[in-house]
């Protein structure tokens, strides 16, 4: 009530929820031609995994032909996949990046 004794109606908001962004999983993809130490550097390099990290993922790329270097929102996704291909070109690599939902 207000200070005259009438009643005041409060509009309210309805309240927003903030959604955290999709995730995505960076993927590796294996080829007859990158090396397995390219493939480690670039873990360790772009995707901050530690020795033990990288040369499981780089097995896991290698053997099953795909690994998964991390998962991320879709924006970082992007920018993480940019600088492992602008590194394999300029090391003469055709290592491929992509990405799909988590």
């Amino acid at each position: 009530m207000s200070k005259a004794g009438t009643s005041e109606s409060v509009k309210v908001k309805p309240q927003q929820t903030s959604q955290r962004p999709r995730p995505f999983k960076v993927l590796l993809h294996n080829d007859h031609y990158t090396s397995m130490e390219f493939v480690v550097y670039v873990l360790q390099a772009i995707f901050d995994k530690n020795g033990s990290e990288a040369q499981k993922i780089m097995l896991n790329v290698h053997q099953q032909g795909i690994g998964i270097a991390g998962i991320y929102p879709a924006a970082i996704a992007e920018t993480k996949i940019d600088q492992v291909h602008k590194m394999a070109e300029t090391d003469g690599f055709p290592l491929k990046c992509s990405m799909e939902p988590a």
